[in-house]
This record gives structure tokens, sequence and C-alpha cells, in this order.
């Protein structure tokens, strides 16, 4: 969880900044945070439209010009020619229901993370999915519990 979190450090979000790794085999395949498409301006540089018009977290991901961390490492994974097939993908972050889609998809079979989000669909979609989800707490040293 300490390299997920140091990746969170990269993140351009102005409301939350959030990292992802996918490792296979005790292997780091990718890494991911919430930010602007490659070549196009981050809310950094041009402010954040859900901020401005004050839409609560969770809610109207279509209007954010982000990409959130769990897409992001699948995609930069599919990009290289990574398969994360098998894979397990560690998030500070509870994933969305959009990105749980996402992970669904690419067949990463376990979600390791930090702190809870509110999206019940997304649990739903895990669970139907038989996908596991594990909620850890690192310790100073980074060790999990």
């Amino acid at each position: 969880m300490n390299i997920t979190n140091l990746v969170a450090e990269r993140s351009t979000c102005l409301r939350r900044a959030v990292g992802a790794v996918v490792v296979k085999d005790k292997r780091i395949l990718s890494t991911g945070y919430n930010g602007a498409p490659t070549g196009l301006r981050h809310c950094l540089e041009v402010g954040c439209l859900r901020q401005k018009l004050n839409i609560e977290s969770g809610k109207m991901h279509e209007l954010c010009r982000g990409i959130h961390a769990e897409e992001n490492a699948i995609i930069q994974a599919a990009y290289h020619c990574v398969s994360v097939k098998g894979g397990s993908i560690f998030c500070t972050n509870q994933p969305c229901a959009i990105c749980a889609r996402m992970i669904i998809h690419a067949g990463i079979e376990n979600i390791y993370y930090q702190s809870g989000y509110a999206d019940p669909l997304a649990i739903e979609l895990l669970e139907e999915a038989k996908i596991e989800l594990k909620k850890i707490n690192s310790d100073k040293r980074g060790e999990s519990s």
C-alpha cells in the first residue's frame, strides 16, 4: 500500500488523490492515479467543474475531465500490452461502480483498498463477479493488517 499511496501523490485532482497498483505474481504490472487523459489540461490548471457545480462525491462522474486511478492502471497495462488477467489491484480507495465494471472485465481477481467509498452498486457487482474486496490498514512500517 505504500507504493499505492506514493502513486496517489501524482494525482492532479483537486478533490481527492487516488492511486492504484496492479500486481501479479508479486510483480508490479502497472500504476495509475486520477488525472486528465494524456495531452489534456488537468484540473490543477483549469479548475474542477464538479467542484464549481457543488456535486457530491460519487455522483455524476461524467462531468469530470479526469480518469480514475483504477482505470488509468488498467489502460496503462493495455497500452503496453501487459495482461492484468488473474492479477490483483491495490487502491487507496474502494473502487466506484465504473471502475468495478472495468476491473471485472479486465479479469482482475482481487481488490485491496485502504478507505471506503460510498458506492453500494460497486460492492454488489464485485460480489456477483466473485471478486475478493478486502479493506487493509497499513501501519507506519507499511505492514498490512
